[in-house]
């Protein structure tokens, strides 16, 4: 149940959101083997000038950037799985982007099973009662 929250520099485009969330769902079920079905994303968007890394705005640098975090239920997924995650989203945001700073950031979250669910229930309580 991999939960995808992203969020990039500039104004709203709707066509981008699409490709981000159908990308970002396809690779993530891929490289981290999650179903689908249970995938959520959130897109939002920062205006370039309200992003800043070391003190200058990307609207300054003329770069855009990224942050993005996913979350995981903890011990699903090995070191070299979560490695090239990181690897593989970064070209695929950099290239759907363009011209990234080289500080965009992917965070993969490893949540406890006991603290980590949806619908009303743990993941823990859902592998016990599988």
């Amino acid at each position: 149940m991999p939960g995808i929250n992203v969020v990039i520099s500039g104004q709203p485009d709707s066509a981008l959101t699409h490709r981000l969330v159908e990308q970002l769902t396809k690779l993530t079920c891929h490289v981290l083997k999650k179903e689908r079905s249970r995938t959520r994303v959130i897109v939002q968007y920062v205006p370039a000038d309200q992003w800043f890394v070391a003190g200058h705005s990307l609207a300054e640098d003329g770069r855009k950037s990224f942050q993005l975090d996913v979350t995981i239920t903890g011990e699903t997924n090995t070191r070299s799985e979560k490695a090239d995650y990181h690897k593989a989203a970064y070209a695929l945001l950099a290239e759907l982007l363009g011209n990234v700073h080289p500080h965009s950031s992917i965070h993969v979250v490893d949540c406890q099973p006991t603290s980590y669910g949806y619908g009303g229930a743990t993941q823990e309580w859902r592998y016990q009662h599988a």
